[in-house]
């Protein structure tokens, strides 16, 4: 597995893309694995500083506890509307999936604090067409064009 900091020194112009992605509103939608296997939607916040991708959850949150149970987790930057002609300015949206390892300790409130581990990172944009630009461990960069 990466980590954020790993990957923004290995790729700094996708890690920075992607962050921008991010900090377009505060909250980013995440999904998470239930008990029976089917996905569940949830708000999150994400946070990126020293210690990597962060994600919080209240004390006792069932999407805590689903990383608890399965660290699997995929995390959508949010979104905003297409400005422009067509949508011609529109900023574009990030993914990242990993695993999320809980970090022990007291946390304000008893909440639970994730850093993810990568296994992928995507910046999607428009660039005379959709462009999709990819990352992933031992692959690196890769970046897909579509009409």
């Amino acid at each position: 597995m990466t980590t954020w900091t790993e990957f923004a020194a290995a790729e700094p112009a996708l890690a920075a893309a992607a962050r921008e992605r991010f900090a377009v509103r505060k909250h980013a939608t995440m999904a998470t694995l239930r008990a029976d296997g089917s996905p569940r939607i949830s708000g999150t916040e994400v946070e990126f500083d020293e210690r990597g991708l962060v994600l919080g959850s209240m004390s006792g949150a069932l999407k805590a506890r689903d990383l608890q149970r399965d660290p699997r987790v995929a995390v959508h930057s949010p979104t905003v509307d297409p400005a422009g002609e067509g949508g011609a300015d529109w900023p574009g949206e990030a993914k990242v999936a990993g695993v999320a390892r809980e970090l022990p300790g007291e946390h304000e409130g008893g909440a639970h604090v994730f850093v993810v581990e990568l296994t992928e990172v995507v910046v999607t944009d428009l660039d005379g067409g959709l462009r999709i630009t990819s990352w992933h461990p031992g692959r690196g960069v890769e970046v897909r064009h579509r009409s």
